[in-house]
C-alpha cells in the first residue's frame, strides 16, 4: 500500500498493490498496522455497497453534520467512477475547494475523505460498484447535501447532464450552505 496525500488537507489517495499470478491476484485492502503507521486508522462502524447500472449516474454531494460527521474510505470494485470531495470545514485553508480521483477496478485505488467533506461520484462505465467504510453511523436528521452543479464550486464533472435522484436535485447551493449551515462544521479540521 502506498499512501499519497492529496492537495486538500486530510484527504489521502491509497494505492493498492496486488500480488498477481496466472490465477489472478490477491490484494490487501486494509491493514490496521499500515493505516496506524500513516496516522489514518479509524474504527470503521459501517460498510456500504453502491451499485449503479449505467454511465452518467451522479450520486452526491453528501455529508453528515456532527456528531455524525463521517470519515469515508472509498473504493470502486467494478467499473469506474469520478470520485469528488469538497472541503466544508470553515476553519480549513481549503474551505470551499474540491478535489477528485478516478477510482476503478483497474487502477485499484482508494480515497480516504475526512470528516467535514461533502462526497459524491459520477459513474464512468455502464456498471459500477463502490464500497465505502465509514467511521460514524448514518443519521437522517444530520445529513446534508450540496448541489452537484453549483457555479461557485465549478466542479469539473465528466457528464454535463447526469442522471440524479430527486433528492440530489434538491441539494443546497454553496451559498445556502455557507450562510445557513457551515457553522455546524466548525472544529472538524483536526478531527
Amino acid at each position: 500500500m502506498e499512501f499519497v496525500p492529496h492537495h486538500l488537507s486530510g484527504v489521502w489517495e491509497i494505492r493498492l498493490s496486488p500480488l498477481c499470478d496466472a490465477r489472478g491476484f490477491f490484494m490487501r485492502t486494509y491493514d490496521v498496522a499500515l493505516f496506524k503507521q500513516a496516522g489514518l486508522h479509524r474504527l470503521w462502524v459501517q460498510e456500504n455497497h453502491s451499485r449503479s447500472e449505467r454511465r452518467g449516474i451522479l450520486r452526491g454531494l453528501h455529508f453528515q453534520f456532527p456528531p455524525y460527521a463521517e470519515t469515508k474510505l472509498v473504493r470502486c470494485v467494478r467499473g469506474a467512477v469520478w470520485d469528488v470531495f469538497v472541503d466544508l470545514r470553515p476553519d480549513s485553508p481549503s474551505f470551499g475547494q474540491w478535489g477528485a480521483v478516478e477510482l476503478s477496478e483497474g487502477n485499484r485505488r482508494m480515497v480516504l475523505i475526512p470528516r467535514g467533506f461533502a462526497h459524491g461520484f459520477c459513474t464512468l462505465t455502464d456498471e459500477s460498484e463502490v464500497l465505502y467504510k465509514v467511521d460514524s453511523p448514518y443519521n437522517r436528521e444530520h445529513e446534508g447535501g450540496l448541489l452537484w452543479s453549483d457555479p461557485v464550486l465549478n466542479i469539473s464533472w465528466p457528464e454535463t447532464e447526469p442522471f440524479l435522484s430527486e433528492k440530489d436535485q434538491q441539494n443546497w447551493t454553496w451559498q445556502t450552505f455557507v450562510s445557513q449551515h457551515s457553522h455546524r462544521l466548525s472544529g472538524l479540521l483536526n478531527d
